[in-house]
């Protein structure tokens, strides 16, 4: 994805004719919570009741850290790899900028900084049903998919607050600070480094992370 001029206005930009589909590019962060706070603790509470007495749970705490870490590499993968992907032709770039590109155009738009359901719904049900398949199904350890799944979305809402956060919050000091300045960077100096926005690790990891 090239990297777009940037419009500061306070109009946001039209993707679509229809006023139906406009309206569901548009989100607050407090829906997102609303959204996916109660499905993680839906999965993770679950996952307690349905222990056996007596039987050794730290499956749950493990498999909860594990969907956190899980969460940090599909963030920085989802970042790099779809939402900067290279396009060519009129329509891919279309495409491209209905879910990525427009944040570029206009980085401190408020209602186009974390993902819509209408993206995020079908991402989550390809992840479950991911986990699924290779816990429950090539494993066999079904117990771990709920943690799991609970750690991956809690993950994913840090990314999205944070994300938000960096571009409407202060963030004066220590590590909020650093974070913030890190995914300005990835805006106005760097758009293809820095794709991670809660953490730098995978960054360093894969040499997108300018030296």
């Amino acid at each position: 994805m090239a990297h777009l001029p940037t419009d500061h206005s306070d109009v946001p930009i039209r993707l679509f004719k229809s006023d139906f589909l406009e309206f569901f590019s548009h989100i607050s962060p407090i829906a997102v919570v609303i959204i996916w706070l109660p499905v993680a603790l839906f999965f993770l509470i679950r996952s307690i009741v349905q222990v056996p007495a007596g039987a050794f749970a730290a499956y749950i705490p493990l498999g909860f850290l594990l969907g956190l870490f899980l969460w940090t590499l599909s963030e920085y993968t989802l970042h790099r790899f779809l939402f900067h992907m290279p396009v060519k032709g009129a329509r891919a770039e279309r495409i491209v900028f209905l879910f990525h590109g427009v944040h570029h155009a206009q980085p401190q738009m408020k209602t186009r900084l974390v993902m819509p359901p209408v993206v995020s719904i079908p991402l989550a049900a390809v992840f479950y049903g991911l986990f699924h398949l290779v816990f429950a199904v090539l494993l066999n350890a079904g117990q771990w998919v709920g943690p799991l799944f609970s750690g991956f979305i809690i993950g994913y809402l840090i990314y999205d607050l944070t994300h938000y956060a960096t571009h409407h919050f202060p963030m004066r000091s220590g590590y909020l600070k650093y974070i913030k300045r890190y995914h300005m960077q990835h805006h106005y100096k760097t758009p293809d480094k820095r794709f991670g926005v809660s953490s730098p690790i995978w960054d360093r990891v894969f040499n997108t992370y300018p030296r």
